[in-house]
């Protein structure tokens, strides 16, 4: 077993350090430039703004347009994106300036700089570079998006207006999944009307695929890079290391006189990830008034002076991936006649994971029976802070751990439009998967014969890695031998999880000019099915001629290690340690132990299914009309919402499998939406935006499945008492709802600039938290326990349950600025800023009384901000962005499964980006790029926060890990 002490529930494991205010602070003094400049700025001609095919155009919605005299109104699509031929980072900014600045809701948007090359590495972080988005590393890769604040749990995510399967238990869609090179673009509402179908709560990315149509002729465009880490290889032998490759084709036709149209796009990625990671298990004192001896009842700590937190376990990880994915994304277009228009496209991808995971870890709490000498103390808050010593009597754990995962994603949808007269009528067909089969296992070795060592330490008092120096070589395999050095009463564990998420939807909607002030109204019906099934096994390993049972079981029976499975040491000596033993782990769980599959009730209710059949009917009527002179369009409309849902989920006696149970609950929604945008000026617009949305809870929250067991309490005032304990997810919730305002002034002016100030104020009606029933009853549960008789049938219970929500308000400064409006010299220059300032609160009576609770809503950052300084010019580009994002608390389960939280510290990222493009001559359309992703190395830490044994409150650090620079070197042909 992992003996790491946290499990995430808010958060996929982000962790930041202190705040850089650069990024905040650039943004406020562009803002104040730009508004200086606004009014004296030279206006571009029209034709400036996006510049499209000569040809006449020859989708029929757009000769639709032309021929209604009312104009429809509708969101920007990926129709509008792909029209743009202008290319580079200036193209880029000045297509995704002319989304916002059409659009009728309140929108952020990027846009490829060329047909396969979106502004960064990945999706996501071009995402995060937008104003009010910020990124989560997962494995040091920008994956998941918070938008505004809130948790990526509460953004939505379609691909061309389809809600999209996911890879993990919850709705998070993780980006990494979809090449950067198939996307066009993507537009991010941060006010949802009634026609968008899959909303968040927070917000909605719309990701994008190319039209071929939209482009004037064929292109074939070619791109690979050369990826290599700066961490080296942590765990050599392994077939991991630190090169890889990306690699991407994309091919645009049209045919039939341009009615036909194709677009092919093939990509493939062999990325290497190498992690450092250390992490204290958590942190306490030992000795005196504040210690564990005087206030837990546990036993003294020879050497350790009395009143000074010391830490209580640690382990330190090297960790080396190597993912590999398979993305083929297909679009075809026709576009016969006047009346008939269809899109069909198609994304399919084969992501395939391995990880190998090699660590050291040991327990130092006063019940190992350790003991100090030489201690070394530095001052800190509230108690000074252990640096350096010798502990003694401590048992190493090596763990050494392969997970090998493949997914599989299908996405493929069908619009089609008929024109008949002034009627539109859309029919959209997709289905959606992602299908998961993960296999992880683990073995377990140390000291022979349980024996113990002592270990040098310096650690900082704050973040940053530890010099650790055991009285052993760990990397001997004459000292380290398969056994179980802390007693678990199992040598290791092997899981094979298979996960299946499917969603199909139909989509009809017929659209239609009216009068007064509506240009046009759209009536629509959307019916989606989806169902996400877990299926998890689970096998424990025991070395051969050892016992599998309580009664048989030696803990310190061992072996040695095959010398024929050895490979080279892995290296710990970021942290110290000079090398661990490294060997192959499914070779030896299958010649030196035996298997038996023990699925304990813990396992069993990880095997699930949800469903959730949802129809849904909306109205929107498209508002153009004039107001005292001034022009005013936008939309106002209602979505109706029948949610069905329901979970089934195996039964069990105690540990052992004796049935399903089932349950789930129904219920309406009505969402009201209105915008407003008010053309006040030359290119100059006040925007509102007003709105219920809703955001169903985690999937995995909504299972019926439970667990629950008895345990001894080692300490407080119930110690010695055996007492039931349980947790379980919760079939009948009701999602997240909220009512939200937004207030946006934006001016744009020349080719690609514009300055923009936003508030918004939400109102969170219904929020979901994992609250503890302490009288919960257990007399339907069976105790697999028997050695353990509970004192009562009487609990506690944590499961997801419904609450009182609280408020949000932000802030929201951005812009955009061409060098060249201020002086000619400065042609080709160019800065992209943004700040955001975000504050919330929540009902203090629903978690005051967990350790360490936070005042403001669990994963928000109150500060989020971007830098991007550009020169485009003769062909040369240079691009250095930094991102930037507070600190944050997410939710967790610390020590004896307490619920508790933990800090996120701040962090910031820069990425660098060079590159020079040919135009002329015979290597016309060649362009070379040069990128470093993470340029200053930036780590990931978090803190504890928690209380000392006398209730003091306490912050220490927790963990912190780093990935290394990530350098991209290739090229990008154009034919």
């Amino acid at each position: 077993m992992n003996r790491r002490r946290l499990s995430w529930a808010f958060v996929e494991q982000p962790r930041f350090q202190r705040m850089h205010p650069l990024a905040a602070a650039c943004a406020a003094a562009l803002f104040f430039v730009m508004t200086t400049h606004a009014a004296s700025a030279q206006q571009a001609p029209e034709q400036t703004q996006a510049k499209t095919p000569t040809a006449e155009p020859t989708l029929p919605e757009q000769r639709a347009k032309t021929k209604a005299a009312a104009g429809r109104k509708s969101r920007p699509a990926a129709t509008e994106l792909g029209t743009v031929v202008v290319t580079g980072i200036a193209g880029s900014i000045q297509s995704a300036i002319k989304v916002k600045e059409n659009s009728d809701d309140i929108v952020e948007a990027i846009s490829a700089e060329d047909i396969g090359k979106l502004p960064d590495v990945s999706i996501a972080d071009s995402l995060a570079r937008l104003p009010g988005l910020a990124t989560q590393r997962v494995d040091g890769q920008a994956s998941a998006i918070s938008i505004r604040g809130l948790s990526p749990d509460f953004a939505g995510t379609t691909l061309d207006g389809r809600e999209q399967a996911t890879i993990g238990e919850n709705r998070g869609v993780q980006y990494d999944q979809y090449p950067a090179e198939l996307i066009n673009g993507a537009t991010v509402y941060k006010t949802p009307d009634a026609s968008l179908v899959g909303q968040g709560l927070s917000g909605t990315v719309d990701l994008h695929t190319i039209n071929p149509l939209d482009l004037p002729g064929r292109a074939l465009v070619f791109n690979l890079r050369g990826e290599h880490n700066s961490n080296g290889n942590l765990n050599p032998g392994t077939g991991t290391g630190n090169s890889g490759h990306r690699a991407s084709f994309s091919y645009v036709d049209q045919f039939l006189n341009h009615t036909l149209g194709l677009a092919i796009g093939i990509a493939q990625v062999d990325q290497p990830i190498q992690e450092k990671q250390y992490q204290a298990w958590w942190w306490s004192a030992d000795n005196g008034s504040a210690g564990i001896d005087q206030n837990w009842g546990g036993p003294h700590t020879p050497g350790m002076p009395d009143n000074v937190i010391s830490q209580e376990g640690m382990q330190l990880r090297a960790q080396s991936q190597d993912q590999k994915r398979n993305g083929l994304m297909t679009v075809l277009e026709w576009a016969p006649n006047d009346s008939y228009y269809s899109k069909l496209d198609l994304y399919y991808s084969t992501f395939d994971k391995r990880k190998f995971t090699n660590g050291a870890q040991w327990s130092s709490t006063p019940w190992d029976n350790v003991s100090y000498d030489n201690v070394g103390v530095s001052p800190g808050q509230p108690l000074p802070i252990v640096t350096s010593g010798t502990v003694n009597g401590i048992a190493p754990i090596l763990q050494n751990e392969y997970t090998k995962e493949h997914d599989k994603l299908y996405s493929i949808g069908w619009n089609n439009k008929l024109y008949l007269g002034d009627w539109t009528a859309m029919a959209d067909l997709s289905s959606s998967s992602a299908t998961v089969k993960l296999h992880d296992a683990y073995l377990f070795s140390g000291l022979a014969n349980g024996a113990f060592t002592s270990v040098d330490f310096n650690t900082p008092a704050g973040a940053g890695y530890p010099d650790f120096r055991p009285g052993v070589d760990l990397a001997n395999p004459a000292t380290v031998v398969f056994t179980d050095p802390d007693n678990y009463g199992y040598n290791g564990r092997e899981e094979f999880d298979r996960q299946v998420d499917k969603i199909h939807a139909l989509r009809l909607q017929v659209s239609h000019p009216v009068g007064w002030i509506f240009s046009s109204m759209d009536l629509g019906l959307d019916y989606s099915d989806r169902t996400k099934t877990k299926h998890a096994d689970v096998n424990f390993a025991w070395l051969n001629g050892n016992g599998s049972t309580s009664d048989t079981y030696q803990n310190h029976f061992s072996t040695p290690i095959n010398p024929a499975l050895l490979y080279n040491p892995t290296s710990l000596a970021y942290g110290g340690i000079p090398g661990i033993l490294n060997y192959d782990v499914l070779g030896a769980m299958y010649s030196q132990f035996y298997l038996t599959q023990q699925n304990g009730q813990g396992d069993w209710s990880r095997n699930y299914t949800v469903e959730e059949k949802v129809p849904l009917a909306y109205a929107r009527f498209n508002i153009d009309t004039t107001v005292a002179g001034i022009p005013l369009r936008g939309n106002v409309g209602v979505q109706f919402v029948h949610t069905d849902q329901s979970s089934d989920a195996l039964q069990t006696n105690g540990n052992t499998l004796v049935g399903k149970i089932s349950g789930g609950a129904s219920y309406n929604n009505v969402l009201p939406s209105l915008n407003l945008v008010a053309k006040l000026g030359d290119r100059q617009y006040l925007r509102f935006g007003l709105a219920k949305t809703m955001a169903r809870g985690r999937i995995d929250d909504e299972k019926v499945s439970t667990s629950a067991g008895v345990s001894k309490i080692t300490n407080g005032p119930a110690a010695g008492q055996v007492l039931w304990s349980g947790s379980g997810g919760n079939p009948r919730l009701r999602p997240y709802v909220a009512v939200g305002a937004d207030l946006s002034w934006e001016k744009y002016f020349g080719e690609a600039s514009y300055v923009a100030v936003a508030a918004f104020h939400k109102n969170l009606l219904n929020y979901i938290y994992n609250q503890t029933v302490l009288d919960y009853d257990f007399s339907n549960y069976t105790n697999d326990t028997p050695t353990l008789v509970p004192t009562s049938n009487i609990g506690s219970f944590t499961t997801p349950k419904n609450g009182t929500g609280g408020k949000m308000d932000g802030l929201e400064l951005s812009g955009a600025l061409e060098g060249g409006l201020l002086a000619h010299a400065l042609e080709g220059f160019g800065v992209q800023a943004n700040y955001s300032l975000t504050n919330s609160s929540i009902p203090t009576s629903s978690i005051s009384s967990i350790p360490g609770s936070p005042g403001t809503l669990p994963g928000l950052s109150r500060k989020v901000a971007n830098l991007t300084l550009f020169y485009e010019r003769y062909g040369f580009s240079v691009r250095v962005a930094e991102r930037y994002r507070s600190s944050f608390t997410g939710e967790a389960v610390a020590l004896f499964d307490q619920l508790g939280y933990t800090r996120i510290l701040a962090n910031r990222q820069t990425d660098l980006q060079l590159g020079y493009a040919f135009s002329s001559g015979r290597w016309n359309g060649l362009s070379i790029l040069l990128q470093v992703n993470n340029l200053g190395n930036s780590p990931d830490s978090t803190v504890q926060v928690a209380t000392l044994p006398n209730n003091v409150p306490m912050t220490r650090p927790l963990e912190y890990d780093t990935w290394g620079r990530t350098v991209l070197l290739g090229f990008n042909y154009k034919i």
